[in-house]
């Protein structure tokens, strides 16, 4: 593909914790990055920027030499990018840094790829301030654990003007990801409102697994049986879980592989869409419930499968599975 490409990846521009710019969007990016680099087609090096630069040197560093090129600032960046991927923690976060990115240069013409989790609403305001500034915008949010991101095997979801989706669309099926959901012509809020629903049923997913282990513990069947029963009829993202739960994953870790905070703002975009639309996702409302806990119960160190844990304790279990 022509032009420079460039990756805004995981840090922020605004002050957050370190969980959330070093365990979420970062591990994600890494992904991406690398199979930009090996599949992409890149005409020139893939710039990187991350708020704590070594991140970038590090990334660089295990990627060929000469396939990348880190910058100092995102004003430093945007003379040099044709197009621009952004993935970062929360909604406040990317609008700072989109900020940024319009205060440092003419972005006319240049094309922002949105690829992070966000409220509609923000994705509408940020389509708004790049097109007011003569640049094509894509809200590009994407399915896939940070080792789906590592193999190429995310699903993308695109959604804008057609033409700003087709530029856009080189750099997912075949190179990042396995599958395209794309929505050409339909607005940028539409693709966060995919990623949303899909996000519910992660969530829900978790839920209803912790509930299922801790029932089958109390009542003595086993949860080693209901691991079972997943792997023959739920296997693939089920399996994962189910077996984070049992192996003690959720709690021995020493970074959470999804931080309770970030899974709360997840939580919290998808009830404000519902009440919004006049319905309700009461099992997300109950996985939220149950997130507090483990935001009491472990800190920002809480991973959000630790809800199995939480449930233990209220069953009266230890919340180690030991």
């Amino acid at each position: 593909c022509s032009g420079s490409v460039w990756a805004i990846w995981a840090g922020c521009v605004a002050k957050t914790s370190p969980m959330e710019d070093t365990r979420a969007a970062n591990k994600h990016m890494q992904g991406m990055v690398k199979n930009l680099v090996e599949k992409g087609n890149l005409e020139n090096p893939l710039l990187l920027w991350n708020r704590t630069k070594q991140r970038s040197v590090e990334l660089s560093e295990k990627l060929p030499p000469g396939k990348t090129q880190v910058v100092d600032t995102i004003a430093k960046g945007v003379p040099k990018a044709d197009i621009i991927f952004i993935i970062l923690s929360k909604d406040d976060v990317v609008e700072a840094a989109a900020e940024e990115i319009l205060e440092a240069g003419d972005v006319r013409g240049k094309l922002i790829i949105e690829c992070s989790t966000l409220h509609p609403d923000t994705t509408t305001r940020l389509a708004k301030r790049f097109a007011d500034h003569g640049a094509q915008f894509v809200a590009a949010p994407v399915f896939g654990a940070p080792a789906m991101a590592d193999a190429g095997m995310l699903i993308g979801v695109l959604a804008g003007p057609s033409a700003a989706v087709e530029r856009a669309r080189p750099y997912f099926k075949g190179v990042m990801a396995r599958e395209e959901i794309v929505m050409s012509d339909e607005p940028h809020a539409k693709a966060l409102q995919m990623k949303l629903v899909g996000n519910s049923f992660i969530l829900n997913m978790i839920e209803q697994l912790a509930e299922a282990h801790v029932l089958a513990e109390k009542c003595g069947l086993g949860p080693q049986y209901v691991h079972k029963f997943v792997e023959q009829l739920f296997p693939g993202p089920y399996v994962a879980y189910s077996q984070r739960m049992l192996s003690g994953d959720y709690y021995k870790r020493e970074f959470p592989l999804f931080a309770v905070d970030l899974a709360r703002k997840d939580a919290a975009h998808i009830m404000s869409l519902a009440a919004a639309s006049g319905t309700r996702m009461k099992n997300v409302e109950t996985m939220d419930e149950n997130l507090v806990q483990v935001k009491e119960h472990a800190g920002e160190l809480g991973d959000y499968v630790a809800v199995y844990g939480i449930l233990r304790k209220q069953a009266g279990l230890k919340y180690e599975n030991e």
